[in-house]
């Protein structure tokens, strides 16, 4: 089974960076697109970042010119780079890949989520 592990959360002031990984084992089939999504307190769960196989990036109007996301081509393992962070970025920040075995449907991985805390 396909399983995704998130790490590099934590707790940071306000302008400072973090760089967030997620860790996706071995599967049979391959995986069309991997991202980034958010859920903070009292919030529902937001997209932050996606990343094609082809290394095409999408990025939320909130995170564009902060965040940048990148995947290693020598591991199945991708990043968030998070810079200049604000105390709006605190949430559980979860890792996703999805998989489209047609074109109407879509299959979705999800990690156990890692906390990012900003402190103002």
């Amino acid at each position: 089974q396909v399983q995704l592990v998130e790490s590099g959360g934590g707790l940071v002031q306000a302008g400072g960076s973090l760089r967030l990984s997620c860790e996706i084992s071995r599967t049979i089939f391959s995986l069309n697109l991997r991202g980034w999504f958010r859920q903070a307190p009292g919030k529902q769960r937001e997209l932050v970042a996606t990343i094609t196989t082809g290394g095409t990036t999408t990025y939320a109007d909130s995170v564009k010119g902060r965040f940048t996301i990148t995947r290693d081509g020598a591991k199945d393992t991708f990043y968030l780079q998070m810079n200049s962070l604000k105390p709006e970025d605190t949430a559980v920040y979860y890792c996703n890949a999805k998989r489209f075995p047609s074109s109407t449907i879509a299959s979705n991985y999800w990690g156990q989520g890692t906390q990012v805390t900003v402190s103002s």
